[in-house]
């Protein structure tokens, strides 16, 4: 069931990344460069792709929606897993974790298509281009 409307979506993403990208500081995990990095990275890239999503909040708007919550839901896959894929999970996993499930579950409630005003008021991108 999806409930989450892109708007919404999108103001979490933007604050999600910021998260992310603070995170090894604010959990005190920042001594651990791969759990660190996995995070800070994650980050970046929630907010590259955000900024170039074509929904409300996005500023480039070439990436469609339906492909950022495919991209939301892969990063989420292998940011819960980074703990086990680099072997940190003995000092620290929960952030990296709850993250990556919080990405997963964001991804499949999400509305796949943004508000008809958005559509109405951007119909040069409510088309899907190749």
């Amino acid at each position: 069931m999806r409930f989450i409307p892109t708007r919404f979506h999108g103001m979490l993403d933007y604050i999600v990344g910021i998260i992310f990208i603070v995170a090894p500081w604010a959990f005190d995990f920042s001594d651990n460069s791969y759990a660190t990095w996995s995070m800070v990275i994650a980050g970046i890239v929630v907010l590259l792709y955000s900024a170039f999503t074509n929904y409300e909040l996005g500023l480039v708007k070439k990436i469609p929606m339906t492909s950022h919550l495919m991209i939301d839901f892969a990063l989420g896959v292998i940011l819960a897993l980074t703990p086990w894929m680099f072997s940190f999970a003995d000092e620290v996993y929960v952030p990296h974790v709850v993250g990556g499930v919080f990405s997963i579950l964001a991804s499949l409630t999400t509305h796949l298509v943004p508000s008809t005003s958005y559509r109405t008021a951007h119909p040069q991108h409510d088309r899907v281009r190749p």
